[in-house]
């Protein structure tokens, strides 16, 4: 099959196209041909320094995010299964591919209706941004502000908290993604990299509620400055390469809640259920910013490290 390997840590230029052998399906497993493969902003760090949530032994075949079509199942699995659309993680790698091999229980069917391509776009994103949003619980009249907010999970966030009633303030990096983020929702949309971008939100809003924060270090802290008593702030983003870091003791003294949601697997796979059956329904529209071919993977995550992308960046294998 068709795959992509990383062989040593570094640049993007690591990540090259090779042939890899097709896997099998074993007991209680499925094989799913991949159309589409999720990239996140996490890969790229593991890439280039072999940080992640899934280390993994190099060679590796990237990824943790598909969606395709089953096409075969080992011994003990229901027959049944062959021909439906799912989307699934891969365990920490393996997404790079034509051909993944899962637990039958890993893949979540894509309801009918639903394009597979913003199926995959939902599967990581579309579970944070739900987690994030019913952690924090916004309402009307609320003041919610988004860092990120023209990411993956940011866009979806503007959404959420814009049909939630809430005032929503979304903050991006240059003028093409701050301009996405009125037709997402947000009302008020500021350049972060505006030297006067706290004044700007303190004159439209006064202070703020809600702050998700994507983007951490001196952005984050200085979103956290904007919180007033009992305000939320969750981090679920570090694009500027570091945690915002605020202590708890700095937030109680604040009356400020750091929330950090520790979701159960149960719990994340019905995330990915209810992302799904939102954007089948309308409700929710995932931003597919970019687009790849499997070969230039390579491309995909230099444009993620340039902070040159918006909303999702998809590979298409097929």
């Amino acid at each position: 099959m068709r795959a992509v390997w990383l062989r040593e840590f570094g640049g993007p230029e690591m990540l090259v196209p090779g042939p890899a052998p097709d896997p099998i399906p074993g007991p209680g497993q499925v094989l799913i041909g991949v159309v589409h493969a999720n990239i996140t902003f996490v890969e790229t760090q593991f890439r280039a320094t072999g940080f992640g949530p899934s280390p993994a032994s190099l060679p590796v075949i990237p990824g943790n995010g598909v969606g395709g079509v089953i096409s075969a199942v080992g011994p003990d699995v229901d027959p049944g299964l062959v021909g439906r659309r799912v989307v699934t993680g891969t365990g920490g790698s393996g997404a790079y591919a034509e051909l993944v091999v899962v637990d039958a229980t890993a893949p979540v069917a894509v309801p009918d209706g639903l394009p597979l391509d913003q199926a995959v776009a939902l599967l990581a994103d579309g579970r944070t941004a739900l987690m994030l949003f019913d952690a924090a619980g916004p309402g009307p009249g609320d003041r919610v502000l988004v860092e990120a907010a023209a990411g993956g999970v940011g866009s979806l966030l503007v959404q959420l908290a814009a049909r939630s009633g809430a005032r929503v303030v979304g903050l991006a990096g240059g003028t093409r993604k701050v301009a996405l983020l009125p037709g997402l929702g947000a009302r008020i949309a500021v350049d972060y990299r505006e030297p006067d971008w706290v004044k700007r939100v303190r004159s439209a809003v006064g202070g703020v509620d809600v702050v998700f924060d994507g983007v951490g270090g001196t952005i984050g802290r200085a979103a956290f400055e904007l919180l007033d008593p009992g305000g939320r702030m969750l981090s679920f983003g570090l694009a500027s390469g570091e945690w915002a870091g605020i202590p708890e003791e700095t937030a109680a003294e604040r009356g400020v809640t750091l929330a950090r949601p520790a979701p159960t697997p149960q719990q994340l796979r019905a995330y990915t259920e209810r992302a799904l059956a939102e954007a089948a329904a309308g409700r929710l529209r995932p931003v597919i910013g970019q687009r790849f071919p499997l070969e230039r993977a390579a491309d995909a995550h230099a444009a993620i490290s340039a902070r040159e992308t918006v909303g999702k960046t998809l590979l298409d294998v097929r």
